[in-house]
């Protein structure tokens, strides 16, 4: 079985680190059915970090059957919401201690800085798990009036076994947004993290193991998304799969969980997000937060405000300081003091919006900053800022996914609500304005699950997050999120009616 061991020593993280790395299935580490192993790339310079066991469909089946037997032994209506509160406590505990390791894991294998793994990613990943920790023996329905001969209540139980696919781009703070609820409301998981970014999930298993989480509880799969993430939306013994991805990925893992046994879906896709500054906002503090919303970890957040849209009145001045603090940005090692941004997370990706670019450049579009490589190793990539676009091009269409943004000017708030709204998205969207009533009315007139004022790209384990349209269905954290692993059942009691 393979194992991963290193030791860091950079100026911002020191230590060593050692973990088995095979699937985990029913409580313990083994290779995987093949044999077979998945190279994890460093994203600063393409060379191997280590390998993984690669997970396959017989992998899928054997973490089911572990699932199963654990829902229907010790987990489910046989753990008390007190006894899954106390678990999900220690887990939190644990990874607390293992605070600094688990962000130079993230920062290791995704690229992203280790403050902001450290300070974001990590530190939210906690306070989510401490979050549904809280809810565990929460859980509960209604007693609901009939008449006085009978009694009905509702329970809220645990849907059994369920699939939960992550992705790259935020691998322990996702890990922690579908295992929390999952667990609060006493389900056995089978989740699969991304192939590119696997490190912090699988350093989790044994975090797991020593809070003492009954065998089987969560099992976690390495594998590709078109054979496990296959197998798990077909799996006909998993009664439900929660996927947060792209659009077109979440489509397939749609269609295969209404192709197999019609099971529940929640869905936390793609997005385009409209950023509105208007002429009477506070500059200053738009253009801090117009940046953090395009530039934060790389670009690569589905919630990006990729599309600024920039009230006429204000719209030169505010490219001029948009430009200078885009210029200010810090590209480099994740792991060097003061650096703002790293390598995107992989060559696919790397690839991907340098052809985003090149897309914009070919359309007519302006490249007013950036717009190019950075560096000359790894898969690093300018924060780049596009002018003069047009509503059909694809870089104000498509989501990118990279540290790309367009400036564009609006006249008037029904012309920047028209094009604001005028995308398949709509996960969120950000206003700014001193005039409330004004940043209020637009917010609520704009098509998106989240809506931020006066600021960009906050989240917090107690609001719920998720899209409308084309960017989900459901809603990730808060107590929405523990509707999406729960079934209600409707219990009547005959006290007196006579036939």
């Amino acid at each position: 079985m393979t194992t991963f061991s290193t030791e860091f020593n950079t100026p911002l993280f020191k230590g060593k680190v050692s973990f088995p790395t095979g699937v985990f299935i029913g409580g313990e580490f083994s290779k995987g059915a093949s044999g077979s192993t998945i190279d994890v790339i460093n994203p600063t310079n393409g060379k191997l970090i280590t390998k993984v066991a690669e997970a396959t469909e017989a992998d899928v089946d054997r973490a089911v059957k572990a699932a199963h037997k654990a829902f229907e032994t010790e987990w489910g209506l046989n753990a008390s919401g007190a006894r899954r509160s106390e678990l999900l406590n220690k887990l939190a505990t644990l990874m607390e201690k293992y605070h600094d390791e688990l962000a130079a894991l993230e920062s290791l294998d995704n690229g992203k800085t280790f403050g902001w793994a450290k300070g974001t990613d990590t530190a939210f990943a906690i306070a989510t798990i401490k979050y549904y920790a809280g809810w565990a023996d929460k859980i509960s329905g209604q007693t609901i009036e009939t008449d006085e001969n009978k009694l009905c209540y509702t329970r809220h139980e645990p849907i059994g076994v369920v699939g939960q696919i992550i992705p790259w781009n935020f691998p322990l703070l996702m890990f922690a947004w579908k295992i929390g609820p999952a667990l609060a409301t006493g389900n056995c998981i089978i989740l699969k993290p991304s192939e590119f970014t696997p490190l912090t999930a699988i350093r989790m298993c044994s975090i797991i193991q020593e809070a003492g989480f009954p065998k089987g509880v969560i099992n976690i799969l390495v594998g590709y998304g078109h054979t496990v993430g296959a197998a798990m939306s077909s799996h006909m013994d998993i009664e439900k799969v929660a996927f947060t991805g792209s659009t077109l990925v979440g489509r397939k893992v749609m269609e295969a969980a209404a192709k197999s046994n019609l099971k529940d879906v929640t869905l936390e896709l793609g997005g385009k997000s409209p950023n509105i500054i208007f002429n009477d906002c506070d500059l200053e503090q738009a253009v801090n937060w117009a940046a953090h919303g395009i530039f934060w970890n790389h670009g690569q957040a589905c919630c990006a405000g990729s599309r600024i849209f920039v009230q006429s009145g204000i719209y030169d001045e505010f490219l001029k300081r948009f430009t200078e603090r885009t210029k200010n940005i810090k590209v480099g090692d994740p792991f060097a003091e003061g650096i703002d941004q790293g390598p995107q997370v992989s060559q696919q990706q790397y690839d991907r919006i340098m052809g985003y670019i090149q897309s914009g450049k070919e359309q007519g579009a302006t490249v007013h900053h950036g717009g190019e490589r950075h560096g000359n190793e790894g898969y690093f990539i300018s924060p780049t800022i596009f002018t003069n676009t047009t509503p059909d091009m694809k870089i104000v269409q498509e989501e990118i996914f990279g540290p790309v943004g367009v400036v564009i000017k609006f006249e008037d708030e029904e012309d920047v609500i028209r094009q604001a709204n005028d995308t398949v998205y709509g996960l969120a969207a950000a206003v700014f304005s001193q005039n409330i009533n004004r940043a209020l009315e637009t917010a609520h007139k704009l098509k998106a699950g989240t809506a931020w004022v006066n600021c960009a790209n906050q989240l917090h384990a107690n609001v719920p997050f998720g899209g409308f349209k084309q960017s989900g269905i459901g809603r990730e954290l808060g107590e929405y999120a523990l509707h999406n692993y729960t079934q209600t059942k409707a219990v009547h009691v005959n006290l007196g009616h006579r036939m």
